[in-house]
This record gives structure tokens, sequence and C-alpha cells, in this order.
């Protein structure tokens, strides 16, 4: 791995590490009102089996120099499964049974994963068999804003896309796109290519809006939801 690799794969790192902080907030208020109100807990679940296969395909016996991809992985995997085990513990029976399903069913997936790739691939098919699977769930999770994409260009607000989680979107994915291209790797560049380009077009409807955030008050009350992942909490527009 030559230095620029190191360094890109460093701020992928960083950049990572503040999105999957980014709902610390949420989970403190989950915490404090001891309810998980209208909070979907199912993008947690998502991006951790997402986290697992990265992780997974970062392991140098999978993927060789793809370490920093591990590490970073790794690190959101821990995160993830400590906000759905609050989210669990908090959400009402009928909800928890549901988190907690999907939950097993993410845990049974990765294990499935692994077992294949260890016992039944070797070599190159190992890295395409975990490159595809964790390219699918990158691309779920970089897809997740597009409806609030679409809610800023229908309200002509920003009020729900705040502007410093459309930045470190961006940059997520440039580092991790720029990282993969230096690799070499198209798992890693294409899913984080996809990434940047949405950071992109979420940070040009903010500089395009941002000075239209009151527009929402002047509009009649819809229902819509916040881009923070996982707030399924309907917000009035008055």
């Amino acid at each position: 791995m030559d230095l620029a690799h190191f360094l890109l794969g460093i701020c992928g790192n960083a950049s990572a590490l503040f999105l999957f902080l980014a709902p610390v907030i949420t989970f403190k208020r989950i915490i404090v009102n001891k309810s998980t109100e209208k909070f979907s807990g199912i993008p947690y679940v998502m991006t951790l089996l997402n986290c697992l296969l990265s992780a997974w395909y970062g392991l140098p016996f999978v993927s060789p120099h793809n370490l920093l991809v591990s590490t970073v992985n790794g690190t959101g995997a821990v995160i993830e499964i400590i906000y759905v085990l609050i989210f669990i513990i908090f959400a009402p029976k009928k909800e928890k049974l549901k988190i907690f399903g999907l939950f097993t069913a993410v845990l049974s997936v990765f294990s499935i994963v692994v077992f294949v790739s260890l016992f039944a691939l070797h070599g190159l098919p190992r890295k395409v068999f975990c490159g595809f699977a964790a390219s699918i769930f990158s691309v779920i999770m970089y897809g997740s804003p597009l409806s609030i994409m679409r809610l800023v260009i229908k309200t002509k607000s920003v009020e729900f896309m705040p502007f410093f989680l459309s930045l470190f979107v961006f940059l997520c994915g440039t580092s991790w796109f720029i990282f993969g291209l230096l690799g070499r790797d198209p798992f890693i560049a294409v899913p984080n290519g996809l990434g940047s380009l949405l950071g992109a077009i979420q940070l040009i409807l903010y500089f395009i809006y941002r000075d239209n955030k009151d527009v929402t008050k002047k509009q009649p009350p819809i229902v819509e939801e916040s881009m923070e992942m996982g707030n399924g909490k309907t917000h009035q527009m008055k």
C-alpha cells in the first residue's frame, strides 16, 4: 500500500466514523424518553450488515491491501450493534420482535457469507463473492437519503438535510472511491463512487436552497422525514 493509498484510507476512516456516530443524538433521546417513538430501526440493522460484510471483505485473506476497510467497518459494526440493542430494549413489543428478527437474519446472512467464503471459495472467487455482497449493501446504505433529496426539491428547503451530514457523505464516498481506484478494486470504487455522486448532489441542493429554510412555514402541512438515518418521526410543516 503506497502513501497516497494509505492517507486516503485514513480520511475514509475519519469521515465514515462521523457518519456512524451521527445518530448518537437520536439514541440519547430514545434512552432519555425510554421510547423509540416513531423512529425506525431498520436502517441501523441494514447498516450493520453492510459494516459486517465490508469488514470481512477488507481482511487480508479475502482482499489484500484493504485492512483499513476492515478497521472502520469493524468499528462501525460495533457501533451499529449498540444502536440496534438500544432500539430493541426501548421499542414496543411488536417493533421489538420485528427488529430482533431482522437482527437475527443479518447475523445469519453474515454467517453464511463467512462460511461459504472460508470453506467453499479460495483466492479470486472468494474476493469476488465477498466483494459483491459488500457492494450491494453499500449501495443500499448510500441510497437511503434519496427520499430526503426529493423532499428538498419538493419543498425548496434544506431544513431536514443537515449540511455537515451531506458533507461527510461526500467526503466519505470520495475518499473510498479514490482509495478503490488506487487499489484497482471495483468493489470499493463503484459503490463509493455512487456515494460520492449522491453526496455531491446533496451539497448542490443545499447551496441552491440554503436561503429557503423558512419556506416550509408558508406551505400547507405535509408529513415527511428527517435525513438522519432511521428517523421515521413525522414532521408537520406549518
